[in-house]
């Protein structure tokens, strides 16, 4: 079955059908774009809200090492990733169905107007051609009654016995002129019958179908396309789910890592004083003549002791270099962490002179790559800086010494850190062999790809080619070199602007 078969003489509910199918696929395409208007607003409020919620400053990254508000953090941070794939969905649906299905329904549009118009001139065609039939027939049978008429009235002269010879033979040419008059009609009549069937034939069984048969194609397409359009719309949405499934994972994992006990413990290493508690007041008798003291009466605590109450109101003191006026567990923890700043702040500074002296011997190789006294600038600078931080290192190093006492001193000092065990007996010796340390501990942090050869003649560079994968084993720092691994296990600098960074 097809419309040009079965529909041929419905062409007002063909053009009806057809519109409404394109006016259900605008429909359609609007219901998306609001849809992904939604999508998008609700990723923004997401965002919006942990942005709101999320912790700053020196205070809240002081409570985010506790659990419990490391965990909010963690699912604030997962739902700041669950809106970004509410704005995945947004942007797809925007781009596979809307702006493709917009762009699908002005072809339609198009292709449904050149058929209608199509079939219009084809009925127009017809009619023209009825008009001109039913003209030659009128004309066919106006002049057949004329050569009646004019036949009839032959007779009549004929028969009519006062007419003259020349009458009579006037009237029969008359009459013979309109009968073969109408004798032409009659063929043109006849001719232009045929014509028309021949025609009209043409239209029913073969234009209109056709025409009707490529309306229905194309609404079949629509609907198929259509059809295609709505699984898009679930599609979209579940190629992003196991995300959204990890991004809720993640949040239940949060809040299944809160450990009550080990919060508990660390407010307590965070804030003990260490000072011993209060012994018991002494009794004072009155009878042996002591006099009342007004305000240092022995009935107010002393003064060393109000200090110690744990409920009363505290005056800050002046803040100490050597954290001299905090508590003496305080004073141990807050002398360890400026230690562990400064190793960090010098380990970070050794990189780079490592880096600045690498750069040099590369430059001193290979003279086209650069002027290795431009180096000596920061060389210096850095060297000074690498002084000042030991120096900085030794003397919070021998406070916490103090702080920690003796033998406790090297005890506490080996279970915080390595490296302040080291800078107290050898300051000189605080920091091994780079390379050393390197093969113990680095592993590669992500991947790039060679865009150029390079020729690693200098010392610790490598060879690359272009086109090579490789591991990054430590990011530039500034200095315009970046430290990578080879497949063949091959480790080496190569300038940060030959390699392109993987995702």
């Amino acid at each position: 079955m097809d419309w040009g078969t079965d529909l041929w003489d419905q062409y007002d509910h063909i053009d009806k059908h057809t519109q409404s199918g394109l006016d259900l696929l605008e429909r359609y395409v609007k219901f998306v774009k609001e849809r992904t208007e939604i999508e998008q607003s609700y990723a923004k409020q997401l965002r919006n809200l942990t942005k709101k919620y999320a912790k700053r400053g020196s205070k809240e990254e002081q409570e985010c090492k506790f659990s419990n508000h490391a965990s909010l953090q963690e699912i604030l941070n997962e739902l700041n990733d669950y809106a970004g794939q509410r704005e995945l969905i947004a942007e797809n649906m925007m781009m596979s169905i809307c702006v493709d299905l917009t762009k699908y329904l002005q072809d339609l549009k198009q292709e449904r107007k050149t058929h209608l118009a199509d079939a219009k001139k084809a009925q127009q065609n017809l009619e023209s051609s009825f008009k001109h039939l039913e003209s030659t027939k009128k004309r066919y049978a106006k002049e057949w009654a004329e050569a009646e008429k004019a036949t009839q009235q032959a007779e009549k002269t004929e028969s009519d016995l006062n007419a003259t010879r020349l009458d009579v033979e006037k009237a029969k040419q008359h009459a013979h002129a309109r009968t073969h008059t109408a004798e032409e009609c009659r063929n043109d009549y006849a001719a232009e019958l045929q014509k028309f069937n021949k025609e009209q034939n043409f239209f029913y069984f073969s234009e209109i179908p056709q025409i009707y048969n490529k309306m229905q194609d194309m609404d079949e397409r629509r609907i198929r396309r259509l059809a295609e359009g709505y699984c898009q719309f679930s599609d979209i949405e579940k190629k992003v789910l196991p995300i959204i499934t990890k991004c809720l994972e993640g949040i239940t994992a949060a809040g299944q890592k809160i450990d009550a006990k080990q919060d508990s413990i660390l407010f307590i290493e965070q804030h003990k004083s260490g000072f011993e508690r209060p012994g018991d007041v002494e009794f004072e008798d009155y009878t042996q003549g002591i006099k009342p003291a007004t305000s240092d009466s022995s009935l107010n605590p002393p003064k060393v002791r109000t200090k110690l109450w744990p409920f009363s109101k505290k005056h800050k003191p002046p803040a100490a270099e050597d954290f001299s006026h905090l508590p003496p567990e305080q004073r141990k923890k807050r002398l360890q962490g400026k230690i562990d700043d400064i190793n960090k702040e010098l380990q970070k500074l050794q990189d780079q002179s490592d880096a600045l002296e690498k750069m040099k011997g590369v430059y001193e190789q290979n003279p086209q790559m650069g002027d290795p006294s431009s180096l000596e600038p920061q060389i210096t600078e850095t060297s000074q800086g690498i002084g000042r931080l030991r120096g900085e290192l030794t003397k919070y190093e021998t406070w916490l010494s103090e702080a920690v006492g003796g033998e406790e001193s090297s005890n506490a000092i080996n279970n915080n850190t390595q490296h302040v065990v080291v800078a107290v007996d050898q300051p000189q010796n605080i920091y091994t062999d780079f390379d050393d340390y390197e093969e113990e501990e680095e592993t590669p942090i992500g991947q790039c790809t060679a865009l150029y050869v390079f020729e690693g003649n200098g010392k610790d560079t490598i060879s690359i080619q272009e086109g090579e994968v490789l591991s990054i084993m430590e990011e530039d720092t500034g200095d315009g070199w970046m430290r990578v691994l080879k497949a063949t296990g091959e480790k080496g600098y190569i300038p940060s602007s030959y390699a392109k960074f993987e995702p």
